[in-house]
């Protein structure tokens, strides 16, 4: 780092020291986020149900978090929830209002504002995925400074993270890596987590998007952390844990999109990965956005030991998460039975399939944590 470049962030983070308040030391889980719920859907009048893929997201997860959707005149799009007021939410027990949508450059349109200051007049939190600050808008900073609500701005963190360290953690941790972007990380981490918890096993999902997030409730977006900090944001994330706990860590891009490449590597070194279970896309030849070409789930499974060993030297894979949307159920199956045999490693697509051969090699893998379930409360 240049040496000017590196004296202006430590004078900036020497700054923010100053004026942020430092979190307490405890026992306590400390994240840096951290969203109430349970959630008002806010879908505004988006076009489509592609624009409120996030919201989508969220209600497919944490259902029981999603009292409802407010929808403006025109919304042509519907999660299948019952349509409320702000007051009406308030009174059944919202207690966040969530912008769950994405559209053109992120920016909250202007016909919104006056929604999300009636909800913080109403004693509503605000979350937004958008890449415009609610802060920024004057009338929604001034109604929440007037209320004493929170806004959350998901793809921003205000947190200062230290750079990672590296030093060696208790609990256990699980890191879903990929061929490509979009190619179910996030599915797959979630899914591992509800057949886990399914089990009585120890696990939490930790988002590093912010989709999970909204679904988690807690966790940073990794894409908004300066990249010094992404190692350290995900050890603040997936801290030290009771030995048999397995912190599932969502995986972000790809260590082989050139994209992408240098938030996966501080991912994985953050993560201090015990096991990592590589997703793909099959019927997909191209990185997504670039012209390279996909890398083979050998390569990723080669590189992702090489480079993880930094600061897990135990680092190994687990098993193999495919979106085998694309192929006819025959052809799905013989392409993971395929696999399976050609890597020795279990394989299935959790939307299809679940993810039960997955949590059984880990048992085998990891047996302390069966025992951890096994033992008697308190």
């Amino acid at each position: 780092m240049p040496a000017c470049t590196a004296a202006f962030w430590i004078a900036h983070r020497k700054i923010e020291a100053e004026i942020t308040p430092q979190p307490l030391q405890s026992t306590e889980k400390l994240y840096p986020m951290q969203i109430p719920h349970p959630y008002l859907m806010f879908l505004g009048d988006v076009p489509d149900q592609l624009a409120a893929k996030t919201a989508h997201g969220v209600n497919d997860w944490r259902r029981d978090w999603c009292l409802g959707q407010l929808r403006l005149p025109s919304c042509g799009a519907d999660l299948r929830l019952p349509d409320m007021g702000i007051q009406q939410a308030v009174q059944a027990g919202a207690k966040t209002l969530v912008i769950g949508v994405a559209n053109a450059g992120g920016v909250l349109p202007a016909h919104w504002v006056p929604v999300v200051v009636q909800a913080l007049e109403a004693g509503l939190h605000v979350a937004s995925g958008l890449h415009q600050r609610l802060g920024a808008v004057p009338a929604i900073a001034q109604a929440a400074a007037t209320h004493q609500r929170q806004l959350f701005d998901v793809r921003h963190s205000d947190q200062v993270f230290d750079t990672g360290k590296g030093t060696p953690r208790s609990g256990l941790r699980l890191l879903t890596v990929g061929t490509d972007c979009s190619s179910g990380k996030k599915y797959t981490a979630l899914a591992l987590e509800r057949a886990m918890r399914a089990q009585g096993l120890d696990a939490d999902f930790c988002a590093t998007g912010q989709t999970g997030v909204f679904i988690s409730g807690r966790g940073v977006a990794i894409d908004a952390v300066v990249a010094d900090f992404i190692s350290g944001a995900v050890e603040w994330l997936s801290q030290a844990a009771a030995p048999g706990h397995w912190h599932l860590i969502e995986g972000q891009g790809s260590l082989f999109h050139p994209s992408f490449a240098g938030v996966s590597l501080g991912l994985l070194h953050g993560a201090q990965a015990d096991a990592f279970v590589v997703c793909h896309e099959p019927t997909r030849h191209r990185m997504r956005g670039v012209q390279h070409a996909l890398p083979s789930i050998r390569q990723v499974i080669d590189l992702t030991i090489r480079c993880g060993q930094l600061t897990n030297p135990d680092i190994k894979p687990l098993g193999l998460s495919l979106n085998t949307q694309a192929l006819p159920d025959t052809e799905a199956r013989e392409t993971l039975a395929r696999l399976a045999t050609e890597y020795g490693l279990p394989a299935t697509d959790p939307v299809r399939y679940g993810v039960d051969t997955l949590v059984q090699r880990l048992l085998q893998d990891y047996p302390q944590t069966a025992r951890l379930a096994a033992a008697p409360a308190g």
